[in-house]
């Protein structure tokens, strides 16, 4: 029984000395002797690391488990942005549109590399640290898992019954029929033989077979962890030799796949323009399916076909359909339908009465109902260059203020609005403007909201004059365009393998239970005694269940019934049998 305080404070020198020794009671306990020259009770002295084993001690944080755990869900936490607002990698226009739409918000998030997550400084940084930590968790487990596999499974306890699942039976030796089956070397051989069969390494200790299995556990957690490494590894070198371009492409158009086709054209560290093979991508037809039963989503687009014409270099046309969800396989690529809206066509005349522009001009939606905005540029309009800021309303509706709507994605009433501006549009500076906007500071409006004339509002086939003789425009017509986006990546297949790896080794780590189980058989006076027990390496719900079959199958072979050995050991009552 322990002392109390009072009883502790009053013993004597011999007595504490027997406090001391007393082996039950740790040497730093509060009854304990301090040995100390002072005869006080002493500092804890910890031992200074120093910088290498500092540099030790974050090594082995970095690249325990539970850091590579924990930078694996950081590194899905950081592509969270990349999602959420569009990427100059794969939508530039989109990143266009979103400055123009939060013009406050833009530069913040441009100057955290939002709009380049996946390249972005603290992207990689993550990236990097989870393939270190990775590669650092990794070797030093495939080593240790090697060295357990070459081991012999461990000797088997003394006392079994502190185990799960823990059974002892003796099996009386007074029948008739009791020979030699019932000595202990004979029942111990027949658990090792039938331990074998169901998949156990077992290893013979005296009277008794200690087994074990389930280091494909471990295994199959190497392997998903090697399988993400190889991921890591083949996104970012797929990704130096991959490529992806943006191209607008309108009803009618054709699109060849050489560099100087693209709007837009991002490279891979290691691109070379001989990879782009040489084909074209014509839009035959672009057709939008919208909803016209349910009254509360009407006007909401529910399917979208790009029909193409696809052309190899010295081969045949062949007819494809491009869908949101369903790509075109072309060339080594992907092409996906990235985007789409209108192309108005536009005819202008010059003061002179001579063709100065004429073409299909993409206009941007701005809203559900495909409201669109587009700027026309005339540089080569005499006496003064053109300038046009247009809003295209595929079904314009006045609600009577004099402010033009659109009440539907569709084309039921077009109507092309545009204001116009002369002067100098600042094309020869040398300086890349967008297609999309139209700097007016050297420009002035003569026609529009801050002009004497109204803005030029025209539907198609109409024609308008302009202000001052500066010439006059046409309205052709209105086509669908659609915003293609070519993808190259070499390391899919590569990625694809080695993510099947990946959920191939988590389903082992997670379903395959790693345990050991003990046979144990003495002789004793009321005949032969048989233990078993078992004992996991994590959780395993099943493992005394696994036990009891193992008796229960070890039992029915030495010749007890099987409704008896089903039982057997689990009560006092049944603990001796015979056979």
């Amino acid at each position: 029984m322990a002392r109390s305080s009072d009883e502790s404070a009053s013993l004597t020198g011999d007595d504490r000395t027997d406090v001391r020794a007393d082996p039950l009671r740790p040497s730093d306990h509060v009854d304990a002797v301090d040995e100390s020259p002072a005869g006080g009770a002493g500092p804890v002295v910890q031992p200074r690391l120093g910088p290498v084993g500092y540099l030790r001690f974050f090594w082995r944080q970095l690249t325990s488990m539970r850091t590579a755990l924990f930078l694996l869900m950081l590194l899905a936490v950081a592509a969270i942005p990349g999602s959420l607002v569009p990427q100059r990698t794969s939508d530039p226009n989109g990143v266009v549109q979103y400055q123009a739409d939060h013009p406050q918000l833009f530069p913040v998030l441009d100057s955290l590399g939002v709009f380049e997550t996946y390249s972005s400084p603290w992207f990689s940084a993550v990236y990097l640290l989870l393939f270190v930590s990775l590669i650092g968790c990794i070797l030093p487990r495939t080593k240790h898992h090697f060295e357990a596999l070459r081991a012999r499974p461990p000797r088997t306890p003394v006392r079994l019954s502190r185990l799960a699942g823990y059974r002892s039976v003796t099996l009386a030796t007074g029948a008739a029929d009791a020979g030699p089956a019932l000595d202990p070397g004979s029942a111990v051989d027949l658990a090792q033989a039938q331990l074998r069969k169901a998949g156990y390494r077992t290893e013979r200790y005296g009277d008794s077979v200690s087994a074990e299995r389930g280091y494909l556990r471990e295994t199959g957690n190497l392997l998903f962890h090697t399988a993400l490494v190889g991921v890591l590894v083949t996104v970012g070198v797929g990704g130096g030799f991959g490529y992806s371009g943006q191209r607008v492409v309108v009803e009618g158009q054709t699109f060849s796949n050489v560099l100087s086709a693209y709007d837009s054209f991002n490279p891979g560290r290691w691109f070379d323009e001989s990879q782009l093979e040489p084909y074209s991508i014509g839009l035959d037809r672009f057709t939008t399916t919208y909803e016209e039963q349910n009254r509360d989503a009407l006007g909401q687009p529910t399917d979208y076909t790009a029909d193409v014409t696809t052309r190899y270099q010295g081969g045949d046309e062949r007819q494809a359909a491009i869908k949101v969800n369903s790509p075109l396989a072309i060339g080594g690529t992907n092409v996906y339908l990235l985007g789409n809206g209108y192309a108005v066509d536009v005819t202008v005349r010059d003061g002179n009465g001579d063709v100065a522009f004429r073409d299909q001009v993409p206009f941007l939606p701005q809203d559900a109902n495909l409201t669109s905005q587009g700027v026309i540029k005339v540089p080569d309009a005499v006496p003064e260059q053109l300038g046009m800021i247009g809003f295209f309303y595929p079904s314009a509706y006045d609600s009577g203020t004099g402010i033009l709507t659109s009440n539907y994605p569709d084309t039921l009433n077009p109507v092309l609005s545009l204001n116009v501006f002369e002067g100098d549009l600042g094309l020869d500076d040398g300086v890349p403007k967008s297609v999309y906007a139209l700097d007016t500071d050297d420009m002035t409006q003569v026609a529009g909201l801050n002009a004497g004339t109204e803005a030029v509002q025209l539907k198609p086939g109409e024609t308008a004059e302009l202000p001052d003789g500066l010439g006059s425009v046409t309205f052709e017509g209105v086509q669908r365009f659609a915003s293609l986006d070519v993808h190259h990546d070499p390391s899919q297949l590569w990625v694809g393998g080695f993510a099947a790896l990946t959920f191939l080794g988590l389903i082992v780590a997670l379903f395959v239970p790693r345990r050991r189980v003990w046979v144990k058989a003495r002789a004793s006076e009321g005949g032969l005694v048989l233990e078993y027990a078992g004992l996991a390496r994590g959780e395993d719900p099943t493992l005394e269940r696994s036990v009891a079959d193992l008796s229960t199958r070890h039992l029915v072979g030495l010749g007890v019934p099987q409704d008896r050995a089903r039982t057997a050991g689990v009560s006092d009552d049944e603990r001796t049998l015979t056979p």
